[in-house]
């Protein structure tokens, strides 16, 4: 009789209600806090009173989910870095044309990437960047939920359609990153562009780097 008998988390999780530290509504919602607090006063101004405070959820519970500071905002910067990835990869999967998807994926990401709450996170990670080396390194690793896979699984596609010519794809794909945002992000970091470009702007710079890539990379193309 003893052994059908339902554990605590088991009974806890049939009536509706998550073991410690593993509901995903509550952990989302401290996330959501800390990210406010994060980018109202900066990632060393910032307390995990603050956070607490500005979840609604005691010390304990943040704990539970959380072991620090650091932890916290790692969570927030892979969380950022797996919806950017997934609506890039959404919106060049629904691509068929070369020069049409470069272009809608070029705006998209230049339009994320130059927005207030993107470049508030970049400037927190370039601050922390020498005492969270980790960090930087994991929001820019290579794996299956980067931006640049799933451009590069775009352009192998297109590769084997005839309408591009590529013998280092990853390359091609940073190419292709760098024409469409470069000079915004640097000028968005470094104040030298106080709020983020227009959608005319962006659509008329990405519009010129998806000419440049294909005269690059495009098969059929004047060089």
């Amino acid at each position: 009789m003893l052994e059908n008998t339902p554990s605590p988390c088991e009974t806890a999780c049939t009536a509706g209600r998550f073991a410690a530290g593993e509901d995903p509504a509550k952990r989302e919602q401290i996330l959501d806090g800390a990210k406010r607090v994060f980018m109202r006063l900066g990632f060393d101004a910032a307390s995990m009173n603050d956070i607490t405070r500005e979840a609604g959820v005691s010390k304990g519970t943040i704990y539970v989910y959380f072991q620090n500071k650091d932890d916290l905002f790692a969570a927030i910067m892979e969380r950022e870095r797996m919806n950017l990835a997934t609506s890039m990869r959404d919106l060049l999967d629904g691509s068929e044309e070369v020069e049409d998807g470069l272009f809608r994926f070029g705006v998209a990401f230049a339009q994320r990437v130059t927005s207030v709450e993107t470049i508030s996170a970049m400037r927190t990670m370039i601050s922390v960047a020498s005492r969270m080396p980790l960090l930087s390194q994991h929001f820019f690793q290579g794996d299956s939920m980067n931006i640049s896979f799933f451009l590069e699984r775009f352009l192998i596609r297109q590769i084997a359609r005839g309408a591009v010519e590529a013998s280092d794809v990853n390359l091609a794909a940073r190419h292709f990153i760098d024409l469409c945002t470069g000079t915004f992000i640097k000028m968005r970091l470094f104040g030298h562009m106080a709020e983020p470009p227009r959608i005319e702007e962006i659509e008329r710079h990405v519009a010129s780097a998806v000419k440049l890539f294909m005269a690059g990379y495009g098969v059929n193309t004047c060089r």
